[in-house]
């Protein structure tokens, strides 16, 4: 029982690390994509990069729910991350809001990127980290049987899903200049968001918190 229980301590500090990660890798990027999106005057890279600032804010609601889960797995949801939904939600909805806006200034002002090409490095390099982070979240959630952790994992598929509109964007751009793909870009961001807004409204009315099940 002694070893049974050290090895769930184990798991445990592995979903905790990975957690962690996520956090800092997210901050990370966040501050990357931001600048280069400003100084290259990129709407799709300068929204992903606040969207990683958005998941920053939900990847700290999951350290909660490990810690919760870890020390009194028998504890329902907490307040913490039932109003770290709500702040996720609303922040993804501002988003989506900032996105839309954001594509129909480009269109009007007939804007382009200056550059597209950290938009490409800063995709590609993300699809590689989180494919190997939702792997190893997947393989500590099968191993502690833990619904809530697989569905953590589920919602580093969707950083994916975003990750390849900014690389499509931002590449087919830097190939072909072609106006307007910025915008496209843009607004396929926006419905991603809007979609993990929509989930996390849904979990915090339902009670279970357990991040996204995309």
């Amino acid at each position: 029982m002694n070893t049974l229980s050290s090895e769930y301590a184990k798991l445990y500090t592995t979903a905790l690390l990975l957690a962690l990660f996520t956090v800092f890798y997210n901050l990370a990027e966040g501050l990357l994509a931001v600048w280069f999106g400003f100084e290259d005057e990129t709407l799709t890279l300068f929204g992903f990069g606040i969207d990683s600032f958005i998941e920053m804010l939900s990847g700290i609601g999951i350290m909660h729910m490990i810690w919760r889960i870890r020390n009194a797995p028998e504890v329902h949801p907490d307040n913490f991350e039932r109003t770290a939904l709500k702040i996720t939600g609303s922040a993804f909805y501002l988003l989506v809001a900032g996105l839309i806006a954001g594509s129909i200034l480009v269109v009007a002002t007939n804007q382009k990127p200056q550059s597209t090409f950290w938009g490409i490095i800063i995709s590609a390099l993300s699809i590689a980290v989180m494919l190997l982070l939702m792997r190893a979240k997947q393989k500590v959630g099968r191993k502690l049987n833990s619904e809530a952790m697989l569905a953590d994992a589920n919602c580093t598929r969707v950083c994916i899903y975003m990750s390849v509109v900014l690389l499509a964007a931002s590449g087919m751009y830097e190939l072909t200049s072609l106006p307007y793909l910025d915008a496209a870009g843009s607004l396929g961001l926006a419905w991603f968001s809007f979609k993990e807004g929509r989930e996390c409204f849904a979990k915090a009315s339902s009670g279970r918190y357990d991040c996204c099940r995309n």
